[in-house]
């Protein structure tokens, strides 16, 4: 019996110390955005031999560690350094015949300023004018199908923390086969264009950000307290929201399904509306956005007391770190608090 229970615990130890196993932690932490065999989605592709062949084993650690603040990919602070190997040996098996080049470690010297202009002829299109990236993240709503990358943020500080200027260099040089970046030096930039260019884009590095929405700032709810009686107020919100140009969708009562018709509590109901050009302008920055989508606004009288309710879309906007989103979800929590203002006279 004793040496059962050795050997119990000794199994116990060596599973405890066995290797992380990089192909269940990529599932279960990247596969969703970059997609199981590593060929994109809403992240961009992994598994691309030029993306391979540019981005050092350092790189692909910062990445994971730092993220990409308000670029949808998120941070992996609370995974080990041997977790974090384990993922970065499982990309490199995406493509396993391809080895990172040999990159030298000394900064690029360049000019900023010569750099601004040939960025602007060259880079601007795809990167945007102040490097913030392509619009939007999803596959269906944000790009054709065909194309699979959105021109990442060169402005963010993850990008900026990870990537060495030999990177930059390389991929401006030899560009991505499989994406819309191209050579440069095929496209007739010298090498000292190239140089001012990286010089350029590290100097983003210098321009504060900040994001606009934090979690800790925002209420959860939207809550207001009607002055009128509760069938009052729910005609009411429905003519709020058909002011501001949304169209109402349906009107239930919020236990609708959950219970027998007759057991259905009749002071507790949800006023469905939905703008659709708002819509697929949300959908386009980010698909994410479907999870709180239609719009809609909950009326219920509890103890003599009619109260109107929204999700505020300025506290969720926090959590799915994707700055263009900010702005529409602060459109949203200000569409949302002029129906509830006006539902609540």
């Amino acid at each position: 019996m004793k040496r059962l229970i050795t050997l119990f615990i000794l199994g116990l130890t060596a599973a405890a110390h066995a290797a992380p196993d990089g192909a269940l932690l990529y599932a279960r932490n990247c596969a969703a955005c970059h997609g199981a065999d590593g060929r994109g989605g809403v992240g961009v592709p992994l598994a691309l031999p030029d993306f391979l062949a540019t981005a050092s084993d350092d790189y692909l650690r910062r990445t994971i560690r730092l993220g990409r603040p308000g670029r949808v990919m998120p941070a992996f602070p609370h995974l080990s350094d041997a977790e974090v190997e384990a993922i970065v040996r499982h990309i490199r098996g995406f493509a396993p015949g391809v080895k990172p080049r040999a990159l030298p470690a000394a900064p690029v010297r360049g000019d900023p300023e010569r750099g601004a202009a040939l960025y602007r002829r060259h880079c601007a299109a795809c990167h945007g004018p102040n490097g913030e990236g392509g619009k939007g993240t999803g596959v269906t709503f944000s790009r054709p199908r065909d194309l699979p990358i959105i021109a990442p943020a060169l402005n963010n500080p993850g990008f900026l923390a990870a990537a060495s200027d030999a990177q930059i260099k390389a991929t401006l040089m030899w560009g991505r086969k499989g994406t819309p970046m191209p050579s440069f030096l095929e496209q007739g930039l010298t090498e000292r264009d190239i140089d001012d260019v990286v010089a350029f884009v590290r100097g983003f590095e210098r321009q504060p950000r900040q994001r606009r929405s934090e979690l800790k700032d925002e209420p959860p709810v939207l809550i207001r307290e009607s002055a009128s009686d509760f069938a009052t107020t729910v005609e009411n919100v429905k003519q709020a929201a058909v002011g501001q140009n949304f169209r109402l969708i349906r009107v239930q009562r919020l236990e609708d399904g959950l219970f027998p018709p007759g057991e259905v509590s009749r002071s507790e109901t949800i006023v469905y509306f939905c703008n659709f050009r708002f819509l697929y302008e949300a959908l386009a920055v980010d698909p994410r956005v479907g999870l709180f989508l239609p719009c809609r606004v909950t009326v219920v009288e509890r103890e003599g007391k009619v109260l109107v309710m929204a999700i505020n879309p300025t506290r969720l906007a926090a959590l799915f770190n994707n700055e263009e989103l900010d702005e529409m979800c602060e459109r949203m929590r200000g569409i949302y608090e002029a129906i509830l203002e006006e539902g609540t006279l």
